[in-house]
This record gives C-alpha cells, structure tokens and sequence, in this order.
C-alpha cells in the first residue's frame, strides 16, 4: 500500500510517505483558539489526518496506522529548552500532538530540562553554546506555558521534564543502566553523528552522548507511562531508532515501539525556520510581535499557502480546497495568506490582538490609524525614513503643512510643497491634504509623538515629535 525507501540500516525499517497521501476524517470546526475547545473525537484516523496534511515524512513500521485505529495509545515529542520561546519550527511537532489528542490518543510533552543542558547536534555543524541550569530551568518554564496554547493538559495530556529522571542518576548509574546498551560503532552510524565527524570541527564526547538521553527519555517514557511512538522533526530519525532500539534491548523484542517523523518545514524559496538559519518566527510576543507574527503569513509565498493551511491551521480539508480556489482565482488579493495569518495570530496571541494587527495591516492600505501607538507605526513602517522634529512645531497653533514638508526635508522649497499638496500628491495619516496652509498640531499626532507623512505612490516618511 505504501512505497518504502530504506535511509539508514537499522534492526527497524523505515516507510517514507508523500504528501496527501490517504483519505482524512477530521471532524473538525473552523476555529482553533484553542484547539482543544472542539473536544475529542476517540480513535478517528489520526494518522490518516497527518498524512493527508502533509505531517509524514517516515514510519518505523507500515502497520503504525492500524496500531493507532486499534486503541488509545501514548505518544510523546520532546523540546529542549535552548532558548525561552518556542517559534514556528516547533510548530509542527506540536500540531501533530494535538490531532492525536483530538483523536483520542494520550500525548506527552517533554520538555528537556536535562537534555537542554547538552545540546542536540542533530542538524548542526557546530557545538551548541551550553546554558547554564537557571538559564535552562527558565527556558523550560516559558515553552510549557505556550504549550498550553496548543494541548489541553487538563484532559489527560502530560507535560512533563526529563531532568525529573535523568538529573537523578550518576555518572556511574548512567554508564552501568545505559550506556552499555550502546556500541560506538552503533553510534558513529547514525547521520547526526558521521556528518559531524567528517567536519573538521568534529563531535565532543558531550554531544556524542546526547543520542544516549533521548533514547533513555523513550525507554522511561515506556516504562512509565506505556509510551509507545516517539514523533519529532526528520533530524531527530536517528535518535527516535536509538530509543527504539534501546527499549527492545532492555524490554525485549516484544516490547512495542515505533517512531513517526515529519518533515522540516521549508518555505518554497528553501528557507528554514529553525532559529539556527537566522529567520526565526517566535510565539513570544517580546522576540516577535503579534503584528510580525502576522506580517510574517502574510508574506507567505503562493506556492506554500496550501500546505501551511493544512500543517499550522485546523481547517477542515475541504474547506482548505475552498480557500486555495478563490486564492487562486485572484493571487493578488492575498486571501490564502490571510486566512492563515487569521488562523495563526488568534492562536498564538488571541483575538484582541488579531484586531489589532489587522487595523494596524489596514493601514498599509489606506486605513484609518485611530488607536495605534508609536511602537506599532515602527512596526508598520520599519524601513521608512524618520524625521525627528521639535514638538513645539506643532504645539499651539502648529505650523503650516507646507512648512513642514520642508523641514522635514520631503520639500527642497515652499513652492515645491505647495505644488506637492496642491497636485494630491500629500497624505499625512493617510488622508488627502489639499491646503498648504493646514495647520498642523498635537491634535494630528499618531500615539504619542508620532505622525504618517506620505508623498506621492509610496514615499513614506514618519514624523516624530519627542516630548
């Protein structure tokens, strides 16, 4: 039923899926804030959802479907707290656990508090900078609040940190309970690992040892909790078949375990967006404004409006088919786009901000600019060139605008300002100005000290005038 495609010789196999492959039963609603207000729906497809989104990029085991329609099962992906937010490429991962708890799946998320402390070199040429533990148990704090976000760990979800097990042992306890499990050989085959020794930086015995933890993280997970499929980026494929492979070491080659991967999302351009490629998104509204967040959609590429619609929203399929038609129809107008910044932003930072960013989004458009603050027009305008100006200028009764196009420097002379105004090619607060003489004052301000002055098609300046 499947097409296979082995990638790495392991005592497990592996199964690659294309996209859209199968048939979905999402009975879903529209809305995903949150996306666990919808309820559960016990044993629907869960694994036909994901690939029909296009979640599956590799399986341990073709039958993983079935075992899934079988019963509730338990299903963990695991964070490390490398830095105090998530961003857009832990996205994916996370979605994936809420369909499966949507389904009726028990998910775990593990935060690694341990882990963290290492380092993955996992898709990386060089040696992570090592945190301290305050700066890891701080970062572990922040990731489990926006996960809440995402799954209900008030219906049965866990969230969980493995510095919980693994901070426990010694070094002893971790060379006698773990690593004689594993061989050097075993580990220097693993992709994560050869590709970094071939580089001439090469691999520290810290790093070298992290497949070690996460794959102890699975055998406690199993242990425990009967967790049984770990999911997690395609990187992460060598060190979910260590976990493997240790569990039917330690439990026997009964012991069920299987693992699930899903492709490291890219944008059509081949942009990645991990933080290590320098163009992260976060969910923290200090790292990444909600208007950012938002800006950041709306300037998704035509060719990934799909398959972002199906991966970071929970739209049903066919409602998807509907949008990506009347995108289509006309590319300009942008509708894709925002119904994913829509469905994103009300997610991530909730409704009221998602009214904020779609009037501050108007104003590239014309719209009025009531409300806004001086930090949300240097969002808005974060390339424009601004004028300070001395705010006794506008104070009383003001100056005329034409006077203020030239010392603002948009106007070599008076006639030129007002042969500017009066041909219609002055907006200021994206109204029309028509009279060179207008006096401009406090009452014109935008938020606290700033003016939106525009000359001609798309010459934009911002005026500010310091308190």
């Amino acid at each position: 039923m499947f097409p296979k495609s082995l990638r790495e010789k392991h005592s497990i196999g592996i199964v690659r899926f294309r996209p859209g492959m199968g048939v979905t039963i999402l009975p879903l609603g529209n809305e995903i804030l949150p996306f666990f207000e919808k309820g559960l729906h016990p044993m629907s497809n869960a694994f036909e959802t994901l690939q029909a989104r296009g979640f599956i990029e590799a399986v341990s085991d073709a039958a993983i479907g079935k075992y899934l329609q079988e019963g509730a099962r338990s299903i963990y992906a695991g964070f490390d707290p490398t830095a105090d937010s998530l961003h857009l490429g832990h996205l994916v991962p996370i979605l994936a656990l809420a369909h499966f708890q949507r389904a009726g799946h028990n998910v775990i998320a593990l935060v690694g508090g341990a882990t963290g402390m290492v380092g993955d070199p996992s898709g990386r040429s060089s040696e992570r900078n090592l945190l301290t533990a305050d700066d890891v148990a701080h970062n572990a704090r922040c990731l489990k609040t926006q996960m809440q976000k995402f799954i209900d760990f008030n219906t049965g979800a866990q969230l969980l940190d493995n510095n919980d097990w693994i901070g426990k042992m010694t070094f002893i306890d971790w060379l006698r309970d773990v690593g004689k499990y594993f061989t050097i050989n075993y580990m220097i085959n693993k992709e994560s690992v050869r590709k970094r020794m071939e580089n001439e930086q090469g691999i520290s015995y810290t790093e070298f040892s992290y497949m070690t933890m996460q794959a102890y993280d699975f055998l406690h997970l199993r242990r425990e909790h009967n967790c049984t499929i770990e999911v997690g980026g395609s990187d992460q494929w060598g060190n979910i078949t260590a976990g493997m492979d240790l569990i039917k070491r330690v439990l026997g080659n009964d012991a069920h375990a299987y693992g699930i991967t899903f492709p490291l999302m890219q944008t059509a351009n081949g942009e990645k967006f991990g933080k290590s490629a320098g163009n992260a998104v976060w969910l923290d509204p200090a790292r990444t404004s909600p208007f950012q967040f938002y800006q950041y959609w709306i300037r998704t590429d035509d060719r990934d409006v799909e398959r972002f619609l199906k991966i970071f929203t929970f739209l049903e399929l066919d409602e998807i088919a509907a949008i990506v038609q009347l995108h289509n129809a006309k590319p300009e107008e942008r509708y894709g786009q925002k119904r994913i910044a829509q469905e994103m932003t009300r997610t991530v930072h909730g409704e009221a901000e998602l009214a904020k960013v779609e009037r501050a989004s108007a104003v590239l458009f014309g719209g009025g600019m009531d409300g806004l603050t001086d930090q949300d027009l240097a969002e808005i305008f974060p390339d424009v060139p601004s004028r300070e100006l001395p705010r006794t200028a506008i104070e009383g009764d003001g100056t005329p605008l034409a006077d203020l196009l030239v010392q603002a420097q948009v106007a070599a002379s008076k006639g030129e300002a007002r042969r500017l105004i009066q041909g219609g090619g002055v907006n200021l607060n994206n109204q029309r100005m028509t009279d060179p003489m207008a006096a401009i004052t406090t009452e014109q301000l935008v938020g606290e000290s700033a003016m939106v002055l525009r000359t001609g098609k798309k010459n934009y300046t911002l005026l500010r005038f310091p308190k």
